[in-house]
């Protein structure tokens, strides 16, 4: 027998990919969300919401709380709600030109780390060259995701740099439905099957 992730792609197609809320997404959480997918697997999935920005705490504040030194950081990165789960919990998104024990690759490009090396190494100027510190996480246990897509809760987008990093938090939504050249506006806010 088929497991249902296999329906759609493998157990870990959307491991590096960006998830994209549909209009009709009922969860208040994640209306108009884009999420990039950490981790994917017959098991469940985890991922970090990326236009969700927080004014405070900001970096600075953030690696005080934690002891991190210097104060003030040589070098500044943006701070964002990664998601409802463990949101007290920091995790770093960055580009994989640094990584430290713990850290574990997503793909190529894309590693997340969740301990105070990647804090340390940014706050004295080095570290990765691209970062988003963000706080807690969405999770999905085992076949929750993939259902959700059977029901037409989101759709999936290959990840760029853009999409990640920059701080365009109010059009990343707009620009991820782009990428699949889809215009909002044409979206149905009802669910359904052809």
């Amino acid at each position: 027998m088929k497991r249902e992730t296999e329906d759609l792609g493998g157990p870990d197609w959307l491991t590096g990919q960006l998830l994209v809320a549909m209009p009709a997404m009922q969860d208040q959480r994640f209306v108009q969300s884009v999420i990039f997918i950490c981790a994917h697997s017959a098991e469940g999935a985890m991922g970090v919401v990326l236009n969700r920005p927080v004014k405070t705490p900001g970096f600075a504040q953030l690696l005080q709380q934690r002891g991190v030194e210097p104060a003030p950081p040589k070098r500044e990165i943006r701070v964002g709600s990664g998601g409802p789960v463990e949101d007290s919990r920091g995790f770093v998104l960055h580009s994989a030109d640094w990584m430290s024990e713990g850290s574990m690759a997503v793909n190529e490009q894309y590693v997340l780390t969740a301990n105070l090396d990647v804090l340390q190494a940014l706050a004295q100027g080095g570290g990765p060259s691209q970062a988003r510190l963000l706080l807690g996480y969405a999770g999905w246990d085992e076949g929750q995701l993939d259902e959700e897509i059977r029901q037409n809760a989101w759709l999936s987008v290959p990840a760029d740099e853009g999409l990640v990093y920059d701080a365009a938090y109010l059009t990343k939504w707009q620009r991820a439905l782009a990428k699949l050249r889809i215009d909002p506006g044409m979206l149905s806010h009802e669910a359904g099957r052809a």
